[in-house]
């Protein structure tokens, strides 16, 4: 370690603390992502055979601290003690079928891909679990996986209320400047259940077409519920002539 300059140090050493890893693994992952903490962290979890290991003892400790008493599986209470406002990163990293729920193999599974086998382990990954809403490629990933994750059993679609739920804690971290227009537009002119197909092709539609609309193709392929919101935009005066002028400076 003598032979690092102090920022490369300082890296090491926080790299060392988040993720339990020897010094030899910390330095060949930050070497791997040349000296990009964020990149390492990616190497080192992208990696099985780096990742460190989880006691199974351990985790029965922590699953049955946050298991129902009454049965053998986490719910809504559990959840909220476990993970807060992380609840959906977490539950994407163990593969949930269901929210507010995590079976005993979605919670060990998860666990140990994470290398987590500790209150204080997870405490110390909880900033990278917040870090990946932030990441392009990780976010659509998980994006796509909440549809399935928050829709209720047996159902197509998405309850209304819990997608405009979804949407505000999805684009908080990774922001789009039109959601809260998007969910008063729902409230106000549709107040129906959300399909897989609307949910995902808003993503596109946030990422692809600028807050100004200004390469907005009314002939695309749009669902018409998006269609709807951007005449709705048009007719609130939302989007305004000095908005759009400011917006586009900014391109």
């Amino acid at each position: 370690m003598h032979k690092l300059g102090r920022g490369n140090r300082d890296k090491l050493q926080q790299f060392m603390a988040i993720t339990g890893a020897s010094e030899k693994i910390a330095v060949q992952a930050l070497k791997a992502s040349d000296w990009n903490i964020e990149g390492a962290f990616d190497v080192f979890y992208s990696q099985p055979q780096v990742k460190p290991f989880s006691d199974s003892r351990h985790l029965e400790e922590l699953y049955n601290r946050y298991k129902d008493p009454n049965v053998d599986m986490i719910h809504a209470d559990g959840i909220t003690l476990l993970c807060s406002d992380l609840q959906l990163v977490v539950s994407w990293h163990m593969k949930a079928g269901t929210m507010c729920e995590f079976s005993k193999q979605e919670f060990f599974g998860g666990l140990q891909s994470l290398g987590i086998d500790s209150l204080e382990k997870f405490r110390d990954r909880m900033s990278y679990m917040r870090s990946e809403l932030k990441d392009d490629q990780k976010f659509r990933e998980i994006y796509n996986f909440a549809f399935g994750w928050a829709k209720e059993k047996g159902q197509k679609s998405l309850a209304l209320d819990t997608a405009i739920g979804m949407w505000q804690l999805l684009f908080a971290e990774n922001q789009w400047p039109l959601v809260d227009h998007w969910c008063q537009f729902l409230q106000a002119r549709h107040n129906k259940a959300i399909s897989r197909d609307t949910w995902s092709q808003l993503l596109e539609f946030a990422r692809n077409v600028n807050p100004n609309l200004s390469n907005y193709d009314a002939e695309g392929a749009w669902p018409y519920l998006i269609d709807e919101f951007v005449e709705y935009l048009n007719e609130n005066g939302i989007i305004q002539s000095d908005q759009q002028k400011d917006w586009s400076l900014r391109q």
